[in-house]
């Protein structure tokens, strides 16, 4: 069985081990892709902290781009040659979530979240002889991985790898959250809570349909790349109290924020947001929490003034649709995706980019494995 190098989690404290683990040939269905980008989420920390759980030991990396160099049978979809971004929200076409326009809840991404191997349930890697898991059916922080055919989809000739990486996930969470959650938002306040790689997406999102992007972070380095994206306005939180938040939104915009979006995923980020609106307005949760976290808001504010809390997973996306609209927006110039790069990093460095992230780095850092 051929061997490639992969990020390996083994125990959630310890970090990242790139290390030589065996890959089996791609089954039907499925396809084998040289990885060469793979973006640095966030969303690998919970894991790598043990805040959610997952089966052990696994190759982490759910956002990234490659080259198909090799088909299993009964593949249609791509052919060997083709650019690819992956996407870890695969669909099946025809359950009751794809069905009625919402394939991000399709069953096939609970599948392979929860059992650590691909659509089939097994997994195609292999560690010291023993099972070695794939992370939500992509695990690109490999030098190659198996996946299946609905977790990627073509990308457009000329994209950059890490363009395409980071709109396998970042991008279009943040920018879908705007265009496909939030309604028609023209001329009207949005605020963005936390301007990490999802947050300033959901920023560019605000830009891209006219809304007014109010953007607020307690660093100082993330708020002008924000003002750099486009922010009409943006607020230091490091200094202020939750109140004195609430009003200098209030103060900016004339009484709130009709959608306040929360790429974040704290307790307090999604209070935060809540308590920004305007009477009517709407809450988009986006970031991610702990598998225990929670978040109180008070009942009589939700009611009296008729606010909304939803969530928006993966931004509400349909991948194959979504992913190559975003890609053709950057090609004509409205999406400028090219700010939203940090740091490139090979391999080896993985769990120094992870570091980083810890420490506040300042844009979407991309590894490059091959």
């Amino acid at each position: 069985m051929p061997q490639v190098r992969a990020a390996v989690l083994r125990t959630p404290g310890e970090g990242l081990r790139v290390e030589s683990v065996d890959l089996e040939a791609p089954h039907a269905g499925e396809v084998l892709v040289r990885v060469e980008a793979a973006g640095v989420c966030h969303t690998e920390l919970h894991y790598m902290d043990g805040a959610i759980p997952c089966p052990l030991p696994i190759v982490l990396g759910h956002e990234g781009s490659g080259v198909v160099e090799e088909v299993g049978d009964g593949v249609d979809a791509v052919a060997v040659g083709d650019r690819v971004a992956f996407t870890w929200r695969p669909r099946c076409g025809h359950c009751e979530y794809c069905a009625t326009g919402r394939p991000v809840m399709c069953v096939f991404g609970r599948v392979q979240a929860r059992s650590g191997g691909l659509l089939d349930g097994t997994s195609r890697l292999r560690l010291d002889g023993g099972p070695l898991h794939h992370f939500l059916g992509v695990s690109c922080f490999a030098e190659r991985a198996v996946v299946s055919q609905r977790a990627v989809v073509k990308v457009p000739e000329g994209i950059e790898p890490a363009i395409a990486a980071v709109t396998g996930c970042a991008v279009i969470t943040g920018v879908g959250a705007v265009v496909n959650v939030a309604g028609q938002v023209a001329g009207k306040p949005l605020v963005v809570v936390g301007a990490g790689g999802v947050g300033l997406s959901a920023l560019m999102g605000a830009v891209l349909v006219g809304a007014v992007p109010v953007v607020v972070d307690v660093a100082a380095d993330k708020l002008e790349l924000a003002r750099r994206l486009g922010a009409a306005h943006t607020i230091d939180a490091s200094g202020l109290s939750p109140d004195e938040v609430v009003a200098t939104v209030q103060d900016l915009t004339g009484g709130g924020a009709e959608v306040a979006v929360d790429a974040v995923g704290l307790p307090q980020t999604v209070r935060q947001a809540f308590a920004v609106l305007r009477p009517g307005g709407t809450v988009i949760a986006v970031g991610l929490g702990a598998v225990d976290a929670t978040a109180s808001i008070p009942i009589n504010e939700l009611v009296q003034q008729q606010k909304r809390l939803i969530g928006s997973l993966y931004g509400s996306a349909n991948p194959p649709v979504d992913l190559p609209r975003i890609l053709g927006l950057y090609r004509a110039g409205r999406l400028p995706l090219d700010v939203l790069l940090g740091e490139r990093y090979t391999l080896d460095g993985v769990d120094d980019a992870y570091r980083a992230l810890r420490a506040g780095s300042t844009g979407r850092a991309v590894v490059l494995p091959s």
